[in-house]
């Protein structure tokens, strides 16, 4: 290997083998990973969303407890709707298969747009949320490395996913066990201690309640829930993950995917829940240069053991929560490069989203997600209010079409499914309550900062379907090619074998994509260019894993039976017209190396080799046609080169 490619081994790890049968049970999540890489998300959103609804209540912080009811129950509604949508969807792709199928196209894209935007906040904002938990223990000098800090983690996390999926959940678990082996008993404690005021608490509540209503009268008193309730949504954030990356659970899915629900739901609920109670219980007032949970952390174990233990104890428990807020960023790499691959089945992103590693990674989605991150860090500048208000506008989109989509799912099967009022009832809940937040969230926010989540998530839906207008036109192009060259007479009468090989004579490799119009242009603008010199005729073919068609070793070998089957027409329309020709093919994740692989190893039967490609050639070049269309051609040619054999691009001329 050269030294770049023992690096890329050391950096990322050796190229997993497709062709083994355990690949896939290797690389997927059993329930209890799924909660730590997928559930982790909404766990860490106690760090800041309980901040944001106990802040949003100004001095009536005691009408708290109606916000934590409200709470427990939303985050179980929720939860259990999308235990449903796990079960009608089990391949995955949540939010956004469920509004293709079930509402339209238009639908699934918006929602589709909402989530990955979602999962890029995700990213930015779990990133913030943990350097600010970090940075609260630490001298207010410190403050000017905070936004470094969060783009080093950013870094350190695209390198964590490069590395592959399960590899990246096995290294951030023992931080995920220490945040819940730390926050579960100071929750329960903060709680606990408390228990003897409980009755003066009822009398607290009943109190502030009358001044409240005296002082705003009852809609004010509702309007002020209903803000500090829509404030705190980002504590629901991340709860549709498991729904969006069924595809990396282990068999049986729909099992695996509830289980991890479960587990996520009744996390979830006693942490956020039992936080803002312990805000209420212990008189927490903010602190400048602090997080609520720190002062709460602080006014728990601050002097448990003299003040030397207590601040261990202290920032103990903050780095637990601060380096799993980095874990819950995690969620944001392993749903956001999903539902831009499924988008990319679909035509709506770039095909390369679907494309897979050597490592079985969507890596240009995580590179997406990554560099979307550091965008959104840049505007924002890493403030952990600013980024809630974006975060919570477009999960909550998100939220409210998936549950009216599930609605629609539900009274459509009415005649066929059995106790589908009750699975319709909780799908129309869930509806009611995330298109309330999503209203309340955006009619509240909207001029603080909710107008640069909607304007960035509408620019991405009009790219969206730009990108799918345009494959259509190229589409449309190509089919005229496969309509016009691949059903030419001949084949049928194919002469079987065909005429002999003439090793030494001139040799056309031919790079071709499967059996369509594209190839065998190719091939007739090589006889009319070089008319009678080559007397053999060799294609070459790579077929390519993406996130759709992996599903264990039986598809890959599908894909290259299939493969093989599209070649043979290549080979037996050759052959009927007099020349020699063969195919080979082979099936990975990267084009580049295969037909490198497979050129090579055609020079060494046929010494008087020419490689040959097809290129789409666009009237006017511009930004969009060279991001749909890669380079692949060229860059064979750039590697080939290096190997000393020739190769020849010929254009095919498009819109």
């Amino acid at each position: 290997m050269s030294w770049f490619q023992r690096a890329k081994r050391v950096l990322f790890g050796a190229p997993r083998n497709i062709f083994d049968p355990k690949v896939y049970h290797q690389i997927s999540l059993i329930a209890f990973f799924a909660w730590v890489g997928l559930g982790a998300d909404g766990i860490s959103s106690s760090a800041y969303g309980p901040e944001e609804a106990f802040l949003a209540l100004g001095d009536h912080t005691v009408l708290a407890i109606f916000v934590a009811l409200a709470t427990v129950v939303t985050i179980f509604v929720i939860s259990g709707s999308y235990a449903q949508i796990i079960e009608a969807f089990p391949s995955g792709g949540g939010g956004y298969i469920v509004a293709s199928k079930l509402l339209g196209e238009k639908a699934g894209v918006c929602s589709g747009s909402a989530l990955v935007i979602d999962y890029v906040l995700t990213v930015t904002i779990s990133v913030a949320a943990g350097i600010n938990a970090v940075f609260s223990v630490l001298p207010l000098a410190w403050q000017s490395y905070r936004f470094v800090s969060i783009a080093l983690v950013i870094l350190l996390l695209i390198w964590l996913n490069l590395r592959g999926v399960k590899e990246s959940v096995l290294a951030l678990t023992p931080i995920f066990v220490a945040f819940l082996l730390t926050h579960v008993p100071l929750v329960f404690y903060a709680i606990v201690r408390h228990v003897a005021d409980l009755p003066a608490l009822g009398t607290r509540v009943s109190t502030d309640l009358s001044s409240a209503v005296s002082e705003m009268g009852w809609f004010g008193v509702a309007a002020l829930l209903m803000r500090a309730y829509s404030m705190g949504a980002g504590t629901y954030t991340g709860i549709e993950a498991v729904s969006n990356s069924m595809q990396t659970l282990r068999e049986p899915r729909v099992f695996t995917g509830k289980k991890a629900m479960l587990y996520m739901a009744v996390s979830l609920s006693f942490i956020a829940g039992g936080i803002i109670l312990g805000y209420v219980l212990n008189g927490i007032r903010p602190v400048e240069g602090k997080t609520l949970n720190a002062v709460l952390v602080e006014a728990l174990v601050g002097d448990l053991g003299g003040a030397k233990t207590g601040g261990i104890l202290v920032g103990f428990v903050m780095a637990t929560e601060a380096v799993l807020l980095f874990v819950a960023a995690q969620t944001g790499f392993l749903g956001g490069p999903q539902v831009l691959a499924s988008m990319a089945v679909d035509s709506y992103m770039p095909r390369r989203f679907a494309h897979l590693s050597d490592r079985l990674v969507t890596k240009y989605g995580v590179y997406f997600m990554g560099g979307m991150a550091f965008l959104m860090l840049y505007i924002t500048g890493g403030s952990v209010q600013y980024l809630v208000i974006m975060y919570s506008i477009n999960v909550f989109m998100t939220f409210t079409i998936s549950q009216f989509g599930m609605c629609v799912h539900w009274w459509k099967e009415r005649h066929r499914q059995g106790r589908w009022k009750g699975k319709l009832c909780l799908n129309g809940v869930g509806f009611l309550l995330t298109s309330s937040i999503l209203a309340a969230t955006v009619w509240i926010k909207f001029p603080e900062g909710g107008w640069i989540t909607l304007l960035i998530t509408g620019v991405f839906i009009a790219l969206s379907f730009l990108i799918r207008r345009h494959y259509r036109e190229v589409r449309e192009q190509t089919r005229r090619l496969d309509d016009l060259l691949t059903h030419l007479p001949g084949e049928e009468t194919a002469p079987l074998p065909g005429p002999s090989p003439h090793r030494d004579a001139p040799t056309a490799a031919i790079m071709v994509s499967g059996y369509n119009g594209m190839g065998m242009h190719v091939f007739f603008s090589i006889a009319r260019a070089f008319p009678g010199v080559f007397r053999n005729f060799i294609f070459l073919s790579a077929g390519v894993i993406d996130s759709s068609r992996f599903k264990g070793a039986e598809e890959v070998a599908n894909l290259g039976a299939d493969l093989k089957d599209q070649l043979r027409h290549y080979v037996e329309f050759v052959r009927s017209h007099g020349s020699y020709a063969e195919a080979r093919c082979e099936v990975g994740t990267d084009v580049i190396e295969i037909i490198g692989r497979l050129a090579e190893e055609v020079a060494r039967d046929f010494p008087n080799v020419t490689v040959f490609a097809g290129k789409l050639v666009f009237r006017e070049e511009n930004f969009m046609s060279r991001l749909l269309h890669n380079q692949t051609s060229f860059l064979v040619q750039k590697k080939l080169v290096h190997q000393g054999l020739p190769m020849l691009i010929m254009p095919i001329r498009a819109m």
